[in-house]
């Protein structure tokens, strides 16, 4: 069963002097007729470049095949090409590609007249189909040539870039989407902890802090019930926590030595039960203030763990230093979910209603996250301004994906709910000369046009299109640059690296 959706196919001519003699110098060179074919499905890109199909003659259709959507050169399988006139149908099949993404075929069509050219590709993963669906097989080789002389391709202010240079990079291709893109807000956010996602440990008593080893740095991480310091005040002549904790349990001893001696002299009316009641009091009372210590203390302090796991992401107090109770000591946080704060000018107010996502982007690195891979979300927007800052403050929730550090910025764009549509393609596609922006649009597979444009609004991942391209124009997605490279160092040979 085959599985074919046939996206686009176009027909382009070449003159190429390729693989041909030089004659005399009175006599010109004769130059080689070249069709091209160029034809996508939902899996594969093809771009062929064929001798002319002339019925009874042999033909060379030279092959190049890249799998969608990475645009990366088929490396193995067999592919059948089959020319289909009218009833006729001639076809070869090859076992593996010629070069790295590259079949040769040699095919001899039998009848003239319109027809279609179809490859089916086998793979481990079922058989393909691409199909370019009108190809002409010609008469004679006059009859091809009078055609080929009525084609033109525009050149003017293109770059050759051959499929396997393209191979070679992280290179796509793809068509401008209409799409619903409204107001975009462009701001900055600094990234802060989640409430709950981060504890502040304090010091439960006066004394000296002393940490366990040499493991407590900000960054490092620690786990749930992990033993952060001590505090001591053995050395104090007031307030002094081993004295506190010493007379506690002394107080708490004697006073169970009464209540047992009194519930056994109880049993004989030697003690009356008021006595007893009075002893049992004050054996639970004394209990009660033993057990808090020594749940919190030891003879040498109070004994600090870790609320929960995570990372030191503040120190307040050095080795050593004396604290009072309820001083700050240690933040611990989570560092999993994180809110980013921004703040939007006035004049945005209208918008903020309707904003219905945002896209982030970290600051000096070449990557932007949309807020659903983040699993984020809007919390709030302020309603109103105070008196020092006249500017209205946005959080926004997310996941924290490892590249995010909490007091750092990013870049935010925010995205607003809109029923208007724009031409958008990727920012990736757009290069920037002087202030004005350009993009590279496929001639063909192997041939691109600069072309200048007037942008709109951008999220940080698409761009808006005001002029300069249309929805049947396929751009330059990934790769813009090394293809404005390649122009910059001249022209290049269009059949350099095929193999004919």
């Amino acid at each position: 069963m085959y599985f074919k959706i046939i996206l686009v196919a176009t027909l382009a001519f070449i003159m190429a002097g390729c693989n041909h003699s030089h004659e005399t110098d009175n006599q010109p060179e004769q130059e080689e007729v070249k069709f091209q074919y160029t034809a996508y499905s939902n899996n594969f890109e093809l771009f062929a470049e064929a001798d002319p199909f002339v019925a009874g003659q042999t033909s060379n259709v030279l092959s190049h095949l890249s799998n969608l959507p990475d645009f990366t050169a088929v490396e193995k399988g067999a592919i059948t090409l089959r020319i289909m006139v009218g009833n006729k149908t001639t076809e070869q099949t090859l076992e593996s590609p010629t070069r790295k993404g590259i079949y040769s075929f040699d095919i001899k069509p039998e009848v003239h007249g319109k027809g279609t050219l179809e490859y089916v590709i086998t793979t481990e993963r079922g058989d393909f189909k691409v199909i370019v669906p009108e190809i002409i097989v010609f008469a004679s080789m006059q009859e091809a040539e009078e055609a080929a002389g009525k084609i033109v391709i525009l050149k003017t202010n293109t770059t050759v870039f051959t499929k396997e240079q393209s191979w070679k990079m992280d290179y796509s291709t793809d068509k401008p989407l209409r799409e619903s893109f409204g107001q975009v807000i462009k701001t900055t956010a600094q990234i802060q902890s989640a409430p709950g996602d981060e504890m502040l440990v304090t010091a439960k008593t006066n004394g000296i802090i002393s940490f366990t080893g040499n493991s407590m740095l900000e960054g490092r991480g620690v786990s749930n019930g992990q033993l952060l310091f001590t505090i001591t005040g053995s050395g104090f002549a007031d307030n002094n926590s081993a004295v506190r904790y010493a007379e506690a349990q002394n107080n708490f001893e004697k006073a169970k030595a009464d209540y047992d001696r009194a519930s056994v002299l109880a049993e004989d009316k030697i003690v009356s039960g008021k006595d007893l009641l009075q002893a049992k009091n004050l054996y639970e009372n004394t209990k009660l203030v033993y057990d808090n210590l020594k749940q919190n203390f030891s003879a040498s302090g109070q004994s600090v763990t870790s609320p929960m796991t995570g990372y030191i992401k503040r120190l307040f107090v050095t080795n050593g230093q004396y604290v009072e109770a309820g001083q700050p000591v240690i933040m611990v946080s989570l560092n999993k979910t994180l809110v980013l704060r921004a703040e939007v000018q006035q004049k945005y107010a209208p918008y903020l209603e309707a904003i219905s996502t945002a896209t982030i982007r970290i600051l000096g690195e070449n990557k932007t996250y949309s807020l659903e891979e983040l699993n984020g979300k809007i919390l709030s927007f302020g309603r109103t301004t105070s008196s020092d800052n006249y500017l209205i403050p946005v959080s926004i929730q997310i996941d924290n994906t490892g590249s995010f550090i909490p007091g750092s910025f990013v870049e935010l764009f925010l995205k607003t709910v809109t029923n208007s549509q724009a031409l958008t393609l990727p920012s990736t596609s757009l290069l920037e000369e002087q202030g004005n922006y350009f993009v590279y649009v496929q001639v063909t597979p192997e041939l691109f046009e600069k072309r200048e444009i007037k942008t709109g609004g951008t999220d940080g991942i698409k761009t808006e299109i005001i002029r300069g391209i249309s929805e049947n124009d396929r751009v330059v997605t990934k790769g813009a640059i090394l293809i404005k490279l390649a122009q910059a160092t001249g022209t290049l040979d269009a059949h350099s690296g095929h193999v004919h």
